[in-house]
């Protein structure tokens, strides 16, 4: 899995600006906790030889998939918990009940750090889920 200040990253696809160059369908890894973008790891190298070429030529815009053939697109995301297509309530209750299952294991190592992480991560993941079930609640009214 993909983590980031220990929630695990959600597989997207996104645009990302390389200086003057807007590349679309760049497949990324999304933090739901503190919305840090990342290109993925299995295609930074491909990314980043696109990137410079595209702005050596003057390109405003391109399409990633126009220019990189992924071996093994299928499989891109298999170690992400969550993709961006699944349901926004079912994704934050996803990464409540893993930084819940974490806690206890913090507490019995003794990493004091680790478990504030959790705890200021369960509050930011607890707020977001309230709005998203206010939000649910206002769109069946």
């Amino acid at each position: 899995m993909s983590f980031c200040c220990g929630a695990s990253m959600i597989g997207t696809r996104g645009t990302l600006k390389y200086i003057r160059t807007r590349i679309q369908n760049v497949p990324l890894l999304f933090c739901p906790v503190c919305h840090r973008v990342e290109v993925h790891y299995l295609i930074e190298n491909e990314y980043e030889i696109l990137a410079e070429y595209a702005h050596g030529d003057g390109a405003t815009e391109i399409d990633f998939e126009d220019f990189v053939e992924l071996e093994h697109a299928d499989q891109l995301y298999d170690n992400c918990v969550n993709e961006e297509d699944e349901d926004p309530l079912s994704i934050v209750r996803n990464q409540i009940d893993m930084a819940l299952d974490l806690l206890p294991i913090a507490k019995s190592i003794g990493d004091e750090e680790w478990e504030e992480q959790l705890k200021k991560r369960l509050v930011v993941l607890s707020q977001r889920y309230s709005k998203l079930r206010n939000k649910n609640k206002l769109g069946r009214l």
